[in-house]
């Protein structure tokens, strides 16, 4: 079993919630906690973790999960309402980076992920979360890839397909019409062959027949 399934089963499951995504973490810059607050556990590893409820209405929220060093087990420890999270900052937007921060309305958090595709993986599904579960105040993402906020790029795509389809039809019609338009003048030009044609004949019968 991977680790985030056992987060998912041993933390979530049992409250009937649902984890979304995951992704380890590592502060950038170390709080300084007294040794006795931290009951002397020593070394950790901590995850940032997205969850809604199974029961309707759905509620989401974001975790703080701590695995201690010599434990199998994990222990849930600071929780945020996705409605509490105002800013996600990917730091740089031009390149992979590794690093981002956390914004709550009583906290702030930097934190450095075990890798910059984690850190790509988890943002994408927050953004995701924050559009189809907040309606009022969304956080905002700034610093961002376009690939990380997950619709930019696809955005851009289906707009350059629905534009190339419309130029495509557009083509068809006005080259359509061009044709249309073609067949008419052979019409009309044989409409005028034909009524020539016609009174020419006309006038050789009357000649025949005087």
């Amino acid at each position: 079993m991977s680790v985030k399934s056992a987060i998912s089963k041993e933390i979530f499951a049992p409250l009937d919630e649902r984890m979304l995504g995951a992704v380890q973490v590592k502060r950038r810059t170390k709080k300084k906690i007294p040794f006795l607050a931290t009951g002397g556990q020593g070394e950790y590893l901590t995850y940032i973790c997205l969850s809604v409820t199974n029961k309707k209405p759905t509620q989401a929220s974001i975790t703080k999960v701590k695995q201690f060093e010599g434990s199998t087990s994990f222990v849930r420890r600071s929780q945020w309402m996705l409605e509490q999270l105002r800013q996600v900052n990917g730091i740089d937007p031009n390149r992979d980076s590794a690093e981002f921060d956390l914004l709550f309305e009583n906290a702030f958090d930097q934190w450095v992920a075990s890798t910059a595709s984690e850190k790509c993986t988890f943002f994408q599904i927050l953004h995701h979360t924050c559009q189809r579960y907040l309606t009022d105040r969304k956080p905002e993402f700034i610093n961002c890839q376009s690939k990380i906020m997950g619709g930019n790029s696809i955005l851009h795509s289906a707009a350059d397909s629905v534009t190339s389809a419309v130029q495509k039809a557009s083509q068809a019609l006005n080259e359509r019409g061009e044709r249309l338009g073609r067949a008419e003048e052979k019409t009309e030009d044989l409409k005028n062959s034909a009524q020539q044609f016609a009174e020419t004949a006309h006038k050789l019968a009357m000649k025949h027949k005087c």
